[in-house]
């Protein structure tokens, strides 16, 4: 993928820009749990939840997400790095994948709670928060280092 060499460092600003929108959502939205979950637990007014936590994914989180997965594909092969063989990238995409299995985890819990359900306590989506935080360090080590 030659012609795609050329344009490596605009592939890399936008996968870069692409990841920091979807990691701001995934910071985000599991904190708007913990509240919409304090809400039901306590049996106050949740209604503006659903709707925050709807628009989070569908504007924000989903598309960004894509955009990540298809400039880094991208970055894959203008880098050269195809047929994969690195194994500091083995390990970040398989962490992305992880990661995105999580992005999944997350719009199932947006849809349970809009139902009204409580699937998990709030304390439950405190500990979850920490997931993306720490999927964050592992991904930049593993880029940055390249400690294989």
């Amino acid at each position: 993928m030659v012609f795609l060499a050329e344009y490596y460092r605009w592939l890399l600003a936008f996968h870069i820009i692409a990841v920091m929108f979807w990691m701001a959502g995934m910071y985000y939205l599991p904190r708007l749990f913990v509240y919409h979950a304090e809400a039901l637990e306590n049996k106050t007014a949740y209604e503006m939840f659903p709707l925050m936590e709807e628009k989070l994914l569908r504007i924000i989180m989903t598309p960004a997400m894509t955009a990540a997965w298809i400039f880094g594909l991208s970055l894959i092969f203008a880098g050269g790095h195809w047929p994969i063989t690195d194994f500091w990238l083995i390990g970040k995409l398989a962490a992305v994948l992880f990661l995105s299995g999580y992005h999944g985890f997350l719009t199932k819990q947006v849809k349970l709670l809009a139902s009204g359900a409580l699937p998990h306590p709030s304390k439950f989506y405190r500990m979850i928060n920490e997931v993306p935080p720490i999927l964050t360090v592992v991904i930049v080590i593993l880029v940055v280092i390249q400690p294989f």
